[in-house]
């Protein structure tokens, strides 16, 4: 039977199979921030040149998506549990190869952006479609809210300990040490899975016809829309800020600081919004961390320097679970009341990944053409105003958003059909 668990988050009850997905959720954060932050300056320092930077996340983009469709019908003819071992695993051979290609990373950025997309790809399908299947309506704001922790957790922790032990050693030295630490809780992240509850889906694979379900469903519709918004953000400012940082500072440690302030703010405002934000509460809290996330963007475009950038960072630090904690609960909500949800659940998450990734990849090419045709550092002041409103824009559709009441939660209904057929 789940167990009340009240030391942290409040009276919420928690089964075995969420308490392992948050500790593999956990395993993940502390990797990836511990090391994909200095990815791209690992790129920087050998290239020096923002297109290529550019391209290596143009490469995960393109790959994620596509590899979510794979994903989805590996969900469906095999299992969930195993596709997010799959993830893992190319996220462990991703580092592996950055290892073994070392100095010589930059000419393989694209190769390297490809590995990435292709782990994320399998990971966030078997991820999202787990936490729908795990999580209740009553259950999802804690699980995004302590999932928000365990990342914040881990991005305050990461950073600062990646940047200290390259600042204290041979750069090519400290970067095989982080690389390898990353590589080996991805290691931990896959024997975690082999005690996750097998979970297989039937019916056939058909993404196409939940990506025509826009056309007559308008909740499905808008929060599609607002997932190519968010992903305009997305796209180049998870290189640009920290590359900024570095020319600013010239130090990965620098750059661990201000992941560890940026982080250090997320932690507590995930633990209030968790406690905090109510269902009714949503839409306002998204309206607001939208507008935050922009008007933070100009504090940074007229004047760059690294005490400006830390207040940058603790300002989104702050506005990010308020946008976050809310809008991932209404996503999976939305789904959970639309059409066949029980059946099309795979789908619904490998459509909604794939509109997210359509905003990553228009902003990347729109940066790649604006630094080829303009001077560098004339047009991206411009190039991060346009695009980062996107998450303030998303509430002009989840605004829209409106639920009619139900007799039966959709999830629940969703989670009785799976276990029946596991008993079969």
């Amino acid at each position: 039977m789940p167990k009340k668990h009240n030391i942290l988050l409040g009276d919420i009850e928690i089964n075995r199979d969420l308490k392992l997905l948050l500790t593999i959720g956990g395993l993940y954060a502390l990797a990836t921030f511990l090391s994909n932050t200095f990815v791209n300056i690992y790129l920087w320092k050998q290239s020096n040149d923002y297109i290529a930077i550019a391209l290596y996340n143009l490469a995960i983009y393109v790959l994620q998506p596509t590899t979510f469709i794979v994903a989805g019908r590996f969900a469906k003819k095999v299992d969930r549990v195993i596709v997010l071992r799959l993830g893992v695993t190319f996220l462990a051979f991703f580092f592996m190869t950055v290892l073994l290609v070392g100095e010589n990373a930059a000419k393989f950025n694209i190769l390297l952006g490809g590995l990435l997309g292709v782990g994320y790809g399998f990971y966030w399908l078997a991820f999202n479609v787990l936490t729908f299947e795990i999580t209740e309506p009553d259950t999802r704001d804690f699980f995004n809210g302590f999932l928000g922790l365990m990342q914040s957790f881990g991005g305050m922790i990461g950073p600062i300990v990646a940047g200290f032990i390259i600042s204290q050693m041979n750069n090519s030295q400290g970067y095989t040490i982080i690389f390898s630490i990353s590589f080996l809780l991805f290691i931990c992240a896959v024997v975690c899975s082999f005690f996750l509850n097998r979970r297989s889906a039937v019916g056939k694979f058909d993404f196409r016809r939940i990506l025509r379900e826009r056309k007559k469903n308008s909740n499905w519709r808008h929060i599609l829309y607002a997932h190519t918004l968010q992903g305009l953000r997305e796209g180049i400012f998870v290189f640009v800020i920290s590359i900024w940082v570095f020319i600013a500072t010239g130090s990965e440690l620098a750059l661990g600081t201000f992941n560890l302030v940026f982080s250090g703010f997320s932690f507590v405002c995930y633990y209030a919004a968790t406690r905090l934000i109510k269902q009714k509460m949503r839409k306002k809290s998204i309206l607001v961390g939208g507008l935050a996330l922009y008007f933070a963007i100009f504090l940074i475009i007229f004047n760059v320097n690294y005490t400006i950038l830390l207040v940058y960072g603790a300002l989104i630090g702050i506005a990010y679970p308020l946008f976050t904690v809310p809008y991932a609960s209404m996503t999976y909500d939305i789904i959970g009341h639309a059409w066949k949800a029980k059946e099309m659940r795979i789908e619904y998450i490998v459509v909604r990944e794939l509109f997210l990734n359509v905003g990553r990849v228009s902003s990347i090419l729109l940066f790649i053409l604006s630094v080829t045709l303009f001077p560098t550092d004339q047009v991206i002041p411009y190039v991060l105003v346009i695009l980062g409103g996107g998450h303030f824009l998303v509430y002009f559709f989840i605004r829209r958003v409106s639920f009619l009441p139900t007799t039966k939660n959709p999830t629940s209904a969703l989670k009785d059909e799976v276990m029946n057929h596991e008993n079969r």
